[in-house]
């Protein structure tokens, strides 16, 4: 490590001390990595219960005892209780609809309406982004959609909560820049993975997803880009919507090129905000630099108009009163651009994170019931208002 000396005292060179710094914590995370994830263990989504797997189709739990008695479930376990995967989900959504002769239960994109792109954004810490980004993924796809989710942020949490580390399983070219680049871009459908859970597929994160802040400049100056920033991700994904029927980006926490070239491929906006006030001071300057930023794109033929845009109060803690107070200020300001449901703070979701995991992975058994439903039953809340919102916007009820 290099050393300098200024009036008799040493000086420690920044670039080489994190440089030893990242190398050694790197080292370290790979260590644990391997104590609480041995390479042999795989990730998977849990198994739910019989009035878990009812909600998720869409029907009553009497109707799914009777659908399964006729032989079109999983078959009961020691006990005679039955737990339903995603799979066997999908399997009795198709079974309702051929027996019905309509598609009331499977609940893909029909012909004539558009994939939905939802761009999930904040520029402060702690926002509860990613967590908001990967249990809306997982709930929809959980629900029968097809469902694509890319992880912007070059800090790439979402990547890790479904099981992709950075460091060591992304390489060169396997974020969404490899398909954005200017020099030489990747076929999307290369650079996309499945995940563990049945009907997600991920566009993995790390540090190379800066490489498009810095790259970006110097083709707007030079000419050679193709076509403009703001329409990269867009044009990426073009090959390939047919195949979802919803894609949810993670955006980074800074106002750059990615999540400019983000907003002009999303249909719809979500912002997600703690409802305390410094959040919602820095939110206030956000908005205002988005604004004029947008407004410059608009200028040069970017898309800046969405279906719907809503704010997510996240971390939510209902007894406090002050983050009560806020978040009714916010709803006398916002109004109806605010979701109805706000996705309370719980040990549960947090608790789950520490082993990188989401509370569809995680057994209820491991926490207290009252702790676990609460968190559950708020998450299913906020994303079922979003659901709702992309049916109503494809027109159905």
């Amino acid at each position: 490590m290099m050393h300098s000396r200024i009036d008799g005292h040493e000086q420690e060179h920044l670039p080489s001390m994190l440089s030893a710094d990242s190398l050694e914590l790197s080292r370290q995370l790979q260590l644990h990595q391997q104590k609480i994830s041995p390479p042999s263990s795989q990730k998977s989504i849990r198994q739910f219960t019989p009035s878990e797997a009812a909600y998720y189709i869409g029907i009553g739990e009497g109707y799914l005892r009777q659908v399964a008695s006729e032989g079109y479930g999983p078959e009961p376990l020691a006990n005679g209780r039955r737990m339903y995967s995603p799979e066997d989900m999908d399997r009795i959504r198709l079974t309702l609809d051929e027996k019905n002769g309509a598609q009331k239960y499977v609940p893909n994109r029909r012909p004539g309406e558009k994939l939905q792109v939802i761009a999930v954004m904040n520029f402060k810490g702690g926002s509860a982004k990613t967590t908001t980004s990967a249990h809306l993924a997982q709930y929809l796809a959980i629900r029968g959609y097809k469902v694509l989710a890319i992880d912007l942020d070059p800090q790439a949490s979402l990547s890790a909560l479904f099981g992709h580390q950075p460091e060591l399983d992304v390489g060169e070219g396997e974020t969404l820049f490899g398909a954005i680049r200017y020099e030489d871009p990747r076929p999307v459908a290369e650079i996309v993975r499945a995940t563990y859970t049945p009907n997600l597929h991920i566009l993995p994160g790390n540090l190379e997803l800066m490489e498009f802040e810095h790259d970006t400049p110097t083709a707007i100056a030079s000419g050679k880009a193709a076509s403009m920033f703001f329409a990269r991700i867009g044009e990426a994904l073009a090959p390939i919507e047919s195949l979802y029927d919803v894609v949810i980006i993670d955006c980074p926490p800074q106002l750059g090129f990615l999540t400019m070239s983000a907003l002009c491929a999303a249909t719809s906006v979500l912002i997600t905000v703690h409802p305390q006030m410094l959040d919602v001071m820095s939110m206030s300057q956000f908005l205002a630099m988005t604004s004029e930023l947008m407004a410059v794109v608009e200028r040069a033929g970017g898309r800046t108009s969405y279906d719907w845009m809503r704010y997510l109060v996240t971390r939510f803690e209902p007894n406090d009163g002050p983050q009560s107070q806020m978040t009714g200020f916010m709803r006398a300001i916002f109004g109806n651009r605010m979701l109805h449901s706000p996705m309370l703070k719980s040990t549960a979701i947090s608790d789950a994170g520490v082993t990188k995991q989401t509370l569809y992975e995680v057994e209820r058994a491991q926490f207290t019931r009252g702790t676990y439903d609460r968190a559950m039953e708020s998450l299913n809340q906020v994303n079922s208002e979003i659901e709702s919102l992309l049916k109503a916007n494809w027109g159905r009820k």
